[in-house]
This record gives C-alpha cells, structure tokens and sequence, in this order.
C-alpha cells in the first residue's frame, strides 16, 4: 500500500478531527510525508490551518471547495493541546457566563495563561488570537 493510501485511511479512522504533522513522522521520510499531505489536500480530504497543523475537510455546499468539518473555533484548541500548551477560560468568557455583562465574546480568542504563542492558526479569513493573563497590581485598595 502506497504512503498516500495509508495516511488517507489513518485520518479516516481517526475519532479526532485535528492531527499534526508529527503524528505522521514515523510512516515515512519527511519529504515523502509532504508529498502525501499536499494529495490529501489537493482531493479535498483535508485543509491546512497551520504551519504542521491539519484538519479533516468536507465539501462545501456554497462553492464546492474542501472546507474543515468543524469551526476554527473547536479545531484551534484542539491542536495547541496537542502541542502540549495549557489552555485557561478567557476573562470575556468568564464575564458573560456570570451574567456580569451582556456582550457576547467575538473571534476566536484563545487564553495561554502566562505563556506566549507566536504560532498562527487560520482558515480562510478566519484567524486565531492569543491573550494572555495580565496580572492587574495591587492598588492597596
């Protein structure tokens, strides 16, 4: 069975909808592993949503091209779990879901804590933003 085979059959039984390059890395030599991940791409199997990062597609019903299955929303949390990066409930979300205001957290805004994420995430004009926990100072009130 041919690489490209393979992989298309690991992602297919695959539960998880987000994978990382890496997960491939022991099936072939780097450059054979890019060749196959540009075939699935090119088929509409999947979509990049970052550098090393992908995600299972379907068609779109609009305009027929391979969109992911799931928003950039729930796939982005997903992958930078993977990565190892510990995720916290921003301070919008927290305030809305206390009922302490009534806007309705916008995009997608993912809380790293205190750490610092450089990695972009995206799909189409969708884009992920990173905040981090500001530690606001003792006023001595």
């Amino acid at each position: 069975m041919i690489l490209f085979e393979r992989m298309k059959r690991a992602i297919a039984l695959r539960k998880d909808d987000v994978f990382l390059r890496v997960e491939f890395a022991n099936m072939a030599s780097v450059a054979q592993v890019s060749r196959a991940l540009r075939r699935l791409m090119a088929d509409g199997i999947i979509v990049k949503l970052g550098v090393g990062v992908y995600a299972k597609a379907k068609k779109s019903v609009l305009s027929g091209n391979p969109i992911p299955v799931r928003p950039l929303g729930v796939f982005a949390p997903q992958a930078l779990k993977k990565m190892g990066v510990e995720l916290f409930v921003s301070p919008a979300v927290v305030e809305y879901n206390a009922g302490r205001t009534t806007q309705i957290p916008a995009g997608n805004v993912i809380n790293t804590g205190e750490r610092r994420i450089t990695r972009k995430l995206a799909f189409g004009q969708q884009r992920v933003t990173y905040e981090t926990n500001k530690k606001t100072p003792n006023r001595g009130d």
